[in-house]
């Protein structure tokens, strides 16, 4: 009996239109879609995107050339040169980081003993030639300027779970 109605309901064809059915009934109810480039997604101040070299507000930088970033790094995108100045104080001369092989965990960010390294909110960047997926100090330093504002207060908000 179940092969007889099994065959009559492929027949008459009841799990397509069933299938109709649910089109129907979501085709008539309000879209969620954003419209991205004039709406945009909150995102959680904890958001890691691009990469920014911070300074202290005298203006010098803040990287030690510790390497600990360097050392974490799981996916081996950070790459270190310094070199010991007059004061005696070691200072980074090429800090690159290469953005395609960079996986965006943060290690390098909580490896930082002096809160030099950091992850921005920006996610909307693009390369168009060959190389400029490799940041150097100069570009990391310049990124730190221009969003040191929200990089500090995303670091306000978060202190309470650091």
């Amino acid at each position: 009996m179940t092969a007889m109605t099994n065959y009559l309901r492929s027949l008459m064809l009841v799990e397509l239109f069933q299938g109709l059915a649910v089109t129907w009934r979501h085709m008539l109810q309000p879209k969620v879609t954003l419209n991205y480039p004039e709406e945009k997604t909150p995102k959680s101040n904890r958001f890691r995107g691009l990469h920014a070299l911070r300074r202290y507000p005298n203006g010098e930088e803040r990287c030690i050339a510790c390497k600990l970033c360097e050392a974490v790094c799981p996916a081996l995108a950070i790459t270190i040169d310094s070199e010991q100045r007059d004061d005696g104080t070691r200072r980074t001369t090429r800090y690159d980081i290469d953005l395609f092989k960079c996986i965006y965990c943060g290690f390098c960010e909580e490896s930082c003993p002096v809160d030099s390294i950091v992850e921005t909110d920006f996610h909307e960047y693009h390369f168009e030639n060959r190389g400029e997926n490799i940041v150097n100090k100069q570009q990391l330093l310049a990124l730190g300027d221009r969003f040191e504002a929200s990089i500090a207060a995303a670091r306000r908000q978060d202190a309470a779970y650091r």
